[in-house]
């Protein structure tokens, strides 16, 4: 079983990424385990952070580094909260923080203009100095909700409208959001990456 680095201490992420991963055969190993010090994500995009984030731990540990860069895109906000997701109400917000100004943002906005995207990249880097690291993405069309539905997922999950299964995100199975996250369709586009090439 193949070994590879997370650059995440997020515990959602990282129990997504095993659930995932575990099927092939990759075994997913948070960076705290090495005592990687995080670094400032300064990129102005996913990818230029998920870059950032998979150098670094490679660069600590000498191992493989995956890191994942993700966040929700919502049309009526011009995009926003985008690449700052997480930290959307303050450096150390917590998801109710963000959830809650979130909705206060969007007070009044018809459930037509509520029109949302998660977005996931995910950064596959051999070593610190890969010129060539692999770069896949997924994209998870919804809307936001009114008022929170279910208990799974984290995050925006639970306001996160999945129109195909009338329900949110965080009311579905972790199989079922595996398959259609924007997470999971990153990963497994990395799995066919890694099978491809190895």
């Amino acid at each position: 079983m193949k070994t590879i680095v997370l650059a995440s201490g997020n515990p959602g992420k990282l129990r997504e990424f095993a659930q995932i991963l575990s099927e092939f055969h990759l075994e997913v190993v948070p960076q705290s385990q090495f005592n990687v010090p995080d670094v400032p994500e300064t990129g102005l995009s996913f990818v230029e952070n998920a870059l950032i984030k998979a150098r670094n731990a490679a660069q600590h540990t000498g191992l493989p580094a995956m890191s994942d860069d993700s966040g929700i895109e919502v049309d009526a906000l011009n995009g926003a909260p985008g690449i700052y997701s997480a930290r959307f109400a303050g450096e150390h917000a917590t998801d109710d923080d963000n959830n809650a100004l979130l909705l206060e943002k969007l007070k009044g906005v018809p459930d037509e203009q509520r029109t949302a995207r998660y977005h996931c990249v995910i950064v596959y880097m051999q070593h610190a100095n890969d010129p060539m690291p692999l770069i896949c993405q997924g994209t998870w069309e919804g809307q936001i909700l009114h008022e929170p539905r279910g208990e799974n997922g984290f995050g925006y999950d639970p306001f996160f409208y999945v129109p195909t299964h009338h329900c949110a995100a965080a009311q579905l199975p972790p199989d079922v959001k595996n398959q259609l996250s924007h997470r999971g369709q990153a990963l497994r586009a990395l799995q066919a990456a890694l099978t491809t090439g190895s």
